[in-house]
């Protein structure tokens, strides 16, 4: 079963770079950032609080989620462009550092695995909690900056100070909760994609996997 793990911080690539090696690999990609988004969707579309352990807890288990060709369908409603939207950005730390959401998300993307017998897998904590048997596991990070800019090219309703303020708020959450922290394998690989091209990144990792230096 071949896995690949791409972690790293908002704003450094992930999505992209992870869409691309599992084109390049002909494996099947899964954006675990965006099931907790989509968690995030289900509790504020409910009136429900964020920071509510119990009632994201149970959002999460409820929740039917599909994610196929960019599309997310959560509960049968096309959230593609709601779950990126500026509200879920604001809640989804709080719920991502729920320990009984995290539970239910890690399951299925364990199940997921076995389903499809691997894919590339992109987060925060695929190479240390979700599967650290991975075949490779890559760390992704950037400046600080250049992660800012990135995004607010991406998030046209929101200026660069916002998104850049917005970035660090999340940095500090996500690398400082309990459960799962962000935070590289220490068998992972980094790569600063602050001056790289995503085809520079994507063909370094292939390389990693083809040199048999993915493992360390």
């Amino acid at each position: 079963m071949r896995v690949i793990a791409i972690d790293g911080p908002a704003g450094s690539g992930k999505s992209t770079v992870a869409r691309a090696v599992a084109d390049r690999l002909g494996l099947e990609y899964l954006d675990t950032g965006a099931m907790y988004r989509s968690v995030a969707f289900t509790v504020l579309s409910a009136a429900g609080d964020p920071d509510d352990l119990e009632f994201a807890a149970i959002a999460a288990r409820a929740m039917e989620l599909s994610l196929n060709d960019d599309r997310v369908v959560v509960n049968g409603i096309d959230a593609t462009l709601q779950i990126r939207g500026p509200e879920v950005t604001r809640a989804v730390s709080a719920v991502a550092a729920n320990p009984m959401v995290r539970r239910e998300m890690v399951s299925r993307q364990r199940e997921w695995i076995e389903r499809r017998g691997g894919g590339v897998l992109e987060g925060r904590d695929i190479g240390t909690v979700v599967f650290p048997e991975a075949e490779l596991k890559v760390y992704l990070t950037a400046d600080a900056n250049v992660r800012a800019q990135r995004r607010a090219k991406e998030v046209t309703d929101l200026d660069y100070q916002t998104v850049a303020e917005d970035l660090s708020r999340r940095d500090t959450v996500d690398s400082t909760r309990d459960v799962a922290p962000l935070t590289e394998a220490d068998d992972a690989i980094i790569i600063d994609t602050s001056m790289l091209t995503i085809e520079e990144v994507v063909t370094r990792i292939v390389e990693l996997l083809s040199s048999g230096d993915a493992k360390r």
